[in-house]
């Protein structure tokens, strides 16, 4: 039976305001809509009932969508890849900690403005429990800001602040549960069958135990096991993070019905991207961890679909911090690729970054790298450097044996180099949620920690600052310079370092994560034009980052990256292809000695007329090689790919240091 683009029952309740732009998106995503409800809920329910509610939910969506969105839903439809741009630019903050409200964060965009930010992800932003709640992860209410923030007046405000300004906003849609306080499970608990069967409760130990056998502990040292006893409702609740965050049943229709109307909710408000968190963990399966099972990626495609015919100009993003195999499919790669979600953590870049730091080595990078499918066109990376999460030490066996390395061993010592233990470590991180069965040990710590930052500061080392400023920008370079988004993890703009302040608040000394979140010290930020400063120094390294991408076309997201084998084990060099705007290539030395590259590298990376565009330390170019200072790094692009495009839209943009056509050095 084919399923028409709306029910016929509801043709006569269709908002007059709704357009034919609806319509036709209606047209070309229902029969996908349908196929993916009937994947997921053949078995248990009528898939043209569920289809008729997704229909009255888009359609009511629809309707109350304003003007300005529908025009922005238009301008992103004609133009689909308008987030790969090369002035994409990312920054990622806690609003509290950065702005103390959302008035607060509104009052500091010009520091934004500063970096040419055009994509910012606000975190904790909508009401979570209070007390302990995973860093505002486990949200009371999806559609309520956090009342220390201000209301949803507020953020509306500040949304279109952002807007004005050209920069997209990213928040939270916490997809794998809620928090015990939520509205859904106070009503299971007060007896509510419905709401009952909107999470996954067991009358005994049977079934969980059976699970448990091959789930492993997400938080071992502060929330063992995946289920928490339930006295109101006689029965064991999964929990897969904390006792207190309550995982929903996507088994459930009613919970995907639900949670589409919170989608569509946020993307009228001017949301631009929801990151969806925890998805991987969206569906359980007997006999399995439970992560990146086939209908967690069904649940991201229907979320795909039915955003892009209610809000097209509204973009998923995928936390999935998972192993580099199960990565790709969050971004469509299957066995024929499908559209799920536009763009996802490049994790593995982010660990391979620290991996090559620690070792002065790049063999294993090239190998994991090098090894990732390439991303689907209409879909793409965010590159990261630290976040507000643990990293997680990703290393494959696959990859880690190609290298001539065993992944246990290399995955102990990267969380003993960088908590500090490890003979000639600079870092100064700290160890997250150690687990002793299986040696698991993940590292906290801002950027500038691990890379030394305020370790060198504290014993007044000079020499040693310098090296460690060098670290943090070498790192930053690779970030902006790949295929994707950059993203600034708030703070590293600056080299903040650790804060220990939560050990003394009950309710995160537990959580050695709040090490890496800061307040944001805005008479730090002032140090940021005081040359002589670290903060300076960084800054301004990363304004020179970013005036030379969003000049450089051949920057832009998607096309073709190929990391090259280099001679010297020290050097990762990368090349990006893209067929509408042109060539890259980028050369960075992980060692604290001079490194050489052949010249004729920059022909294999396709560069007719290389050209550099900038470098970190001297490189020196001779007949037949390129020499790079410890720690340097260098962009290059061809002469013909260096023309700057018009710029996009009349949007108001800080004004950037000059960058010389033939390569900036940053100090």
């Amino acid at each position: 039976m084919t399923v028409p683009a709306v029910d016929s029952q509801l043709d006569s309740q269709l908002d007059s305001h709704i357009d034919e732009r609806f319509e036709a998106r209606s047209v070309h995503w229902m029969p996908r809509v349908r196929a993916l409800v009937a994947a997921l809920y053949g078995q248990v329910g009528d898939v043209d009932s569920i289809c008729s509610s997704l229909a009255a939910s888009l359609h009511a969506a629809a309707a109350r969508r304003s003007g300005a969105l529908r025009t922005r839903d238009a301008q992103r439809e004609v133009d689909p890849s308008w987030f790969q741009r090369h002035d994409m630019i990312g920054y990622v903050a806690y609003a509290d900690r950065f702005g103390g409200t959302l008035a607060g964060v509104a009052d500091h965009l010009d520091h934004l403005a500063a970096l040419d930010v055009s994509y910012l992800h606000l975190m904790k932003v909508m009401r979570a429990r209070s007390g302990p709640n995973d860093g505002g992860y486990a949200v009371v209410d999806y559609r309520d800001v956090d009342p220390a923030l201000g209301t949803r007046a507020d953020l509306v405000s500040l949304i279109d602040q952002l807007h004005r300004r050209g920069i997209s906003l990213c928040l939270d849609l916490v997809m794998n549960h809620t928090a015990r306080e939520h509205e859904w499970a106070e009503l299971a608990r007060r007896g509510s069958a419905r709401h009952r069967g909107y999470y996954l409760v067991y009358p005994d130990r049977e079934l969980p135990d059976c699970f448990e056998a091959s789930l492993p502990e997400v938080f071992p040292e502060i929330a063992p096991g995946n289920f928490t006893w339930c006295p109101e409702l006689q029965g064991w609740v999964w929990t897969t993070f904390n006792t207190y965050q309550w995982d929903l049943d996507y088994s459930n229709p009613a919970v995907m019905i639900e949670m589409l109307e919170i989608m569509l909710d946020l993307a009228n408000l001017g949301v631009d991207v929801l990151r969806l968190d925890a998805v991987a963990f969206t569906w359980k399966r007997l006999g399995t961890n439970c992560q990146n099972q086939p209908e967690a990626h069904l649940i991201a495609q229907l979320a795909r679909a039915l955003l892009a015919i209610a809000a097209p100009a509204t973009l998923l993003k995928a936390e999935a911090i998972v192993a580099p195999a199960d990565l790709l499919p969050y971004l469509g790669v299957h066995r024929s690729q499908r559209p799920e979600c536009h763009l996802a953590y490049h994790n593995q870049l982010m660990v391979m970054l620290w991996s090559s730091l620690a070792t002065g080595d790049v063999v294993l990078a090239r190998e994991a790298l090098a090894s990732l499918p390439p991303t689907p066109a209409g879909a793409g990376w965010v590159n990261y450097l630290r976040c507000h999460d643990d990293i997680g030490w990703a290393v494959s066996d696959v990859d880690a044996d190609r290298s001539g390395m065993s992944a246990p061993l290399h995955r102990a010592y990267l969380a003993e180099f960088y908590r500090g233990d490890a003979a000639g470590s600079c870092a100064d991180g700290v160890a997250f949620s150690a687990n002793i069965t299986n040696g698991d040990e993940r590292t906290c710590g801002t950027a500038a920690a691990l890379c030394g930052v305020g370790r060198a500061a504290r014993a007044a080392d000079a020499e040693a600052l310098d090296r460690a400023v060098r670290r943090l920008v070498l790192l930053y370079g690779v970030v902006f310079g790949f295929a994707g988004i950059p993203l600034v993890y708030m703070g590293d703009e600056l080299a903040l370092d650790n804060d220990h302040a939560y050990l003394a608040d009950p309710d995160l000394a537990d959580d050695s994560r709040w090490a890496h979140r800061p307040w944001m010290p805005w008479t730090a930020v002032e140090r940021r034009s005081q040359p002589g400063t670290v903060e300076h120094r960084v800054f301004t390294a990363m304004r020179r980052f970013i005036a030379v991408r969003r000049d450089t076309p051949a920057m832009s997201a998607g096309g073709d990256t190929w990391i090259h084998s280099l001679p010297d084990v020290a050097v990762l060099g990368w090349a990006r292809r893209h067929v509408e705007h042109g060539r890259f290539y980028g050369l960075a030395n992980f060692s604290d000695r001079p490194a050489t590259v052949p010249r004729e590298a920059l022909g294999w990376a396709g560069l007719d007329e290389p050209r550099e565009l900038l470098h970190l330390g001297q490189v020196v170019m001779h007949a037949d090689s390129i020499e790079l200072a410890p720690l340097g790094l260098a962009w290059f692009a061809d002469a013909a790919d260096t023309v700057v495009e018009p710029p996009v839209a009349s949007v108001a943009r800080a004004v950037l240091l000059p960058v010389s056509r033939t390569g900036t050095a940053i100090s």
